[in-house]
């Protein structure tokens, strides 16, 4: 039974004329009034941060009403996160969205993405939001390269040295290729999620780089080239 202050319990009762319920959010191609979690369902994306910022996750939740069928983990720029990751792809799955809210995953960063994930398909803004019926499970997949790599961009630049491209989407940049000023004007890449498929369908690890091989830009018209990890 409810407890009422003594100033509330001497009131007398006033009716409430507006009262429209819940607004309707967007849930996979239909409008609802949503009131309970398992009335929920979406694909959405999301990203989190640790306290000290050293590391970062991107978090994609595939739910079909209010549980987690579909989780995938991907980190960046601390070690330890991705053990997080190991054991949070365990946790998440079959979980309600408010379990996994309340739930610790681990990892700072995680759970941040967690809640970004939460507030996005809480308020209906999935995106999945218009498509009928959603994505299937094992959508976010797809979000991934050839092997089934994430799509990783890394950069280096000094003010004395200038800039060095270490890994693009296309893969691991291998070499640079520069103009008679120096400047880049392409790369060559080689594709670690391709190279890895050939070597396990048997081919040598030589033939399988060669293959896993390929450039961006105009390269073959460089003066020179250089190694951007060690040049």
């Amino acid at each position: 039974m409810q407890q009422y202050s003594h100033e509330v319990a001497q009131m007398c009762q006033v009716a409430r004329g507006v009262n429209h319920g819940a607004a309707p959010i967007p849930v996979e191609g239909r409008w609802v009034k949503v009131t309970e979690i398992n009335q929920i369902s979406g694909l959405t994306h999301g990203v989190g941060w640790c306290a000290p910022q050293q590391g970062a996750v991107k978090l994609t939740l595939n739910v079909k009403s209010g549980i987690i069928e579909e989780a995938l983990i991907e980190t960046l720029g601390c070690s330890g996160m991705t053990h997080s990751a190991a054991m949070a792809a365990e946790i998440l799955p079959g979980k309600t969205i408010l379990e996994a809210l309340n739930t610790d995953l681990v990892c700072d960063a995680i759970n941040v993405a967690m809640r970004e994930l939460f507030l996005q398909i809480a308020y209906g803004r999935s995106q999945t939001a218009f498509s009928e019926n959603g994505l299937l499970i094992g959508a976010s997949l797809e979000d991934l390269g050839r092997g089934m790599r994430s799509q990783i961009g890394t950069m280096f630049g000094t003010k004395d040295k200038g800039p060095r491209y270490l890994e693009l989407t296309e893969g691991y940049v291998n070499r640079l290729a520069l103009d008679e000023s120096d400047a880049i004007i392409g790369y060559e890449f080689i594709s670690l999620g391709r190279m890895m498929e050939a070597i396990k369908n048997g081919e040598t690890a030589q033939v399988a780089l060669e293959k896993a091989t390929g450039s961006y830009g105009r390269f073959a018209e460089a003066v020179r080239y250089i190694d951007p990890r060690k040049e």
